[in-house]
């Protein structure tokens, strides 16, 4: 009777294991790129700053994410589409930021030289 207990047990644990493997595991910062990316690009109209900061961590932890990945690629294979996703984003967000970081330091480069000409009229 306890061999049929033991039997059981043992076929149980085995298809645990075996969708266990088929589900796979979570990377270990796998949504944090892909919600940090998405932050840069809502952030960016912010004179840049938050939408590269944002941007840049997520790229840094997609790098890290993407090592890990390389090691085993079946059982990281779902979580890794989030954070090749964050990845794209986190370029996106970059991109703008810059884009705005830029026109915003243009713009107070023009706002002082143009201010500091005004002055010696008077």
């Amino acid at each position: 009777m306890s061999d049929l207990i033991d039997n059981n047990e043992n076929n149980s644990n085995f298809n645990y294991n075996q969708n266990f493997n088929q589900m796979g595991m979570e990377l270990p910062n796998a949504n944090a790129p892909l919600v940090l990316g998405i932050i840069s690009i809502a952030t960016c109209w912010l004179y840049g700053v938050p939408g590269l900061v944002c941007g840049i961590i997520a790229i840094v932890l997609h790098k890290k994410n993407k090592a890990v990945y390389v090691t085993n690629p079946g059982l990281y294979q779902n979580s890794y589409k989030n954070s090749n996703a964050g990845n794209v984003c986190a370029i996106i967000g970059v991109s703008l930021s810059s884009l705005w970081f830029i026109i915003a330091l243009i713009g107070v480069i023009a706002g002082v030289a143009g201010s500091t000409r005004g002055f010696g009229r008077f």
